[in-house]
């Protein structure tokens, strides 16, 4: 991992590349919304190698799945779920339905659940349980009646997680295909309102194809950690997280920014020394080239650069973290002190893991109950008089008389 100064960050360190693959997603989708089942069938096997007789789960292959799967992950899962719902319930309540009068006016706002979601939850060679819980459980929290699954070879930890999560239906599908399926539907798939959910660039590109088709969560990017650290930061814990980061892609984002040199070096032999025990090593070494210490004089500096980076996860390790919260305004979820690793945002601390990435926590943030509610607005007017001299004023302009009209009319009566 490079140590630089901060007057030697590269240009490119704060632009973003979009998704790829933008051809071959579109003939894809074309397929699928052509040839619905037979489609996804084909595309399963050409891309996962797999020959999908039944897309979707039955009530007794999920019971079989949990016979599967050790008790020690089953409680683990449980335990997970609750801290995510206990966290997306205390969201909820803070969208509020209301009615205030206003020159004449009774207007007001009804909190409105979407009706249909879909949740993608990327499969291959490790499974990710944790992607379903945190899909299905606020959108179950939020009231969304109905809730599927899609994710590719399936695996037994995976259905188990998505059915403790709530999903009303679960299928074995995944990519392109599976995207495709759910904006458009299919004989055996539902069309849904809305997708949410991460994936590899294929699977990111299709959900900006079919955006307007249904609703999208956002558009996520390679997985980001940045750690703010003074000279109290714990060398071996940011070395950790750095992998643990590092670990998830090749092209993932690990930075550190840091006011201490020595913490800086101390970091890199920590890093050097985990490696050699690390799994993952493979993935983790190549994204390790991706990522930066970054040497600045003050903590502000850090603050400046971690607010126009945004980004998906913001760790601080420092003496006084209350000086520079208020500061921090740009990141997906921000972890504070040295015990909050962001591996426990990612499982079970009950916060949402589908986070902002590319630098979009600039104007967004995480999945959350509010994904999956609708403020609809409502008005009741019983004496227009202080409004209609306002709104045919306006109307007139903008030049549309009949509005002007629309408005002077109710005067009449």
């Amino acid at each position: 991992m490079k140590i630089i100064e901060s007057k030697d960050i590269p240009a490119d360190f704060f632009s973003y590349k979009g998704p790829t693959g933008i051809e071959t997603v579109r003939q894809i989708l074309q397929g699928v919304r052509a040839d619905g089942d037979v489609a996804i069938r084909k595309y399963s096997q050409l891309f996962d190698g797999e020959t999908i007789e039944h897309l979707e789960l039955t009530e007794k292959q999920i019971k079989e799945a949990y016979q599967r799967v050790d008790k020690e992950t089953i409680d683990a899962l449980k335990h997970a779920a609750k801290n995510i719902e206990t966290f997306a319930k205390k969201q909820l309540e803070s969208f509020k339905e209301f009615e205030i009068k206003i020159d004449g006016a009774i207007v007001g706002q009804r909190i409105i659940p979407i009706e249909s979601v879909g949740c993608y939850v990327p499969g291959g060679n490790y499974p990710l349980p944790s992607t379903a819980l945190m899909g299905v459980i606020p959108a179950r929290v939020a009231g969304v009646k109905n809730i599927i699954v899609c994710s590719p070879k399936l695996k037994d930890v995976t259905i188990v997680a998505a059915d403790i999560a709530g999903a009303t239906r679960i299928f074995n599908i995944g990519g392109v295909q599976a995207i495709g399926a759910m904006a458009y539907g299919t004989t055996t798939v539902p069309k849904v309102d809305k997708i949410v959910g991460p994936g590899n660039s294929f699977v990111v590109a299709a959900k900006n194809e079919v955006y307007g088709e249904v609703g999208i969560d956002f558009i996520a990017g390679p997985s980001e950690v940045l750690i703010i650290a003074d000279e109290t930061g714990k060398a071996d814990f940011i070395a950790a997280d750095l992998l643990a980061q590092a670990e998830h892609d090749v092209n993932a984002k690990p930075i550190l920014i840091t006011t201490s040199r020595k913490i800086a070096n101390d970091v890199v032999s920590h890093i050097e020394k985990q490696l050699q025990h690390l799994e993952t090593r493979e993935i983790a070494e190549k994204a390790m080239y991706n990522g930066r210490i970054i040497i600045v004089e003050k903590l502000e500096e850090a603050v400046e650069i971690s607010n126009k980076k945004a980004p998906e996860h913001l760790e601080i390790q420092v003496k006084k973290p209350d000086d520079i919260i208020p500061l921090l305004t740009n990141y997906g979820s921000l972890f504070i002190g040295k015990y909050a690793a962001e591996v426990f945002g990612d499982y079970c601390s009950g916060t949402n893991h589908t986070l902002p990435t590319n630098g979009s926590a600039k104007y967004t943030s995480g999945l959350s109950v509010r994904d999956f509610i609708k403020m609809q607005t409502h008005q009741k007017i019983n004496d227009p008089t202080k409004l209609i001299p306002t709104a045919a004023t306006i109307a007139n302009v903008e030049g549309l008389m009949g509005h002007k009209k629309a408005a002077e009319i109710r005067a009449k009566e």
